[in-house]
């Protein structure tokens, strides 16, 4: 599905930013939630805001910004049905997908990255959920929700 839910908090505006122009030129459409300025707001209410969209229907999966990245995946965590992975390097952003089956990815503005974030971008898109093994953990975690 080429469709996304991005969003950030005041500390990775910049990177938000990048992240939606890189996939707008790769066909997506994207629903960006914001942020758009310096001026100080809480992680939480934006993860739990992309969440919420995400919730709604229609999307491939989300991405969330924050300074670090810690704090959005952290909220987004706590949403239902929401699975969110921090990224780092193509093997996080791999792993992330094909055995965890994020529908949510997670990046800091602040942190200076080995690996440009669209490849791990990239990554993430073009890899499968395995499923085998990796589902009965999934329906392990989704249980803990309950």
């Amino acid at each position: 599905m080429k469709k996304i839910v991005i969003a950030s908090d005041h500390g990775a505006v910049d990177l938000k930013n990048e992240i939606a122009d890189f996939l707008r030129k790769k066909n997506y459409e994207v629903t960006d939630i914001g942020t758009e300025g310096p001026a100080a707001v809480d992680y939480p209410d934006i993860a739990l805001a992309a969440c919420t969209e995400f919730k709604n229907g229609g999307y491939g999966f989300g991405i969330l910004l924050c300074g670090t990245g810690i704090g959005v995946t952290i909220a987004a965590n706590k949403v239902k049905g929401i699975r969110c992975a921090l990224l780092f390097d193509l093997f996080s952003a791999e792993m992330a997908k094909a055995h965890n089956n994020a529908n949510f990815i997670a990046f800091g503005g602040r942190i200076k990255y080995a690996v440009p974030v669209h490849e791990m971008i990239e990554k993430f898109i073009s890899t499968s959920f395995e499923g085998g093994r990796h589902e009965r953990r999934i329906a392990k975690i989704t249980a803990m929700e309950e």
